[in-house]
């Protein structure tokens, strides 16, 4: 039986770029969006090693408030609800659907599972319109511990009624990837523009530029 592919969600099958127009209005730069993002995700390291735990949101909120104060830029009520109320409302990138259709097509369950909550990845995945292909929409935050920690990982495999081995998650960020594979289960990396994986972790048996590849590499590698 084919393992169940467990899909990461932000950045793996949406587009933060579509944030960048927003990071501009407020910033006056939309590469500000990236610095921004690293923050949020820094932000949840620091909480999920030393026994803390905030929600996604709040970590988004919390690293924007730095970065404004990093840039000396006074954010307004009204520009912080403008930045933060994107994350519900990002297309997939272009390939996403048909990937995901291909793995369904060759017969494997499939499952989101992110950082963000519950509530937030519900309405990500209708605005994307992908909601349908997922057996299950799964958070880190029914945990109370985020990816890359093993809790999360180990949630969903219960979750879908397997061993740990028995799910692959599929990620664009080599720290998701590893997590995973530490966790015990298989994994698969997206390496998207700008995304490269870790020479300090051991290499997924599936690799490639975008969810088609990925979804091929996958099928190959499960048949």
């Amino acid at each position: 039986m084919p393992r169940a592919c467990v899909f990461d969600v932000n950045e793996t099958l949406l587009d933060l770029a579509a944030l960048d127009p927003r990071f501009e209005r407020v910033f006056g730069d939309p590469s500000v969006r990236r610095e921004w993002f690293l923050q949020m995700l820094q932000n949840a390291f620091v909480a999920t090693i030393t026994g803390a735990y905030s929600d996604f949101g709040a970590l988004g909120n919390a690293a924007l408030t730095m970065v404004a104060e990093r840039r000396d830029v006074e954010l307004a009520d009204e520009d912080r609800q403008h930045i933060l109320s994107g994350m519900r409302e990002l297309p997939p990138h272009p390939e996403v659907e048909e990937g995901l259709r291909r793995l369904k097509d060759a017969g494997f369950r499939l499952t989101a599972l992110t950082n963000s909550t519950r509530q937030v990845e519900e309405a990500q995945l209708e605005y994307a319109g992908l909601t349908d292909y997922f057996e299950q929409r799964l958070s880190a935050d029914t945990v109370g511990r985020l990816k890359p920690a093993p809790e999360p990982y180990r949630m969903a495999a219960e979750s879908l009624g397997v061993d740990v081995g028995g799910i692959r998650l599929i990620a664009a960020h080599a720290w998701d990837v590893a997590g995973a594979l530490r966790a015990g289960c298989a994994a698969a990396f997206v390496a998207r523009p700008g995304m490269v994986f870790d020479p300090l972790v051991e290499q997924p048996d599936v690799m490639g530029a975008n969810l088609l590849e990925v979804a091929d590499g996958i099928i190959e590698a499960e048949a």
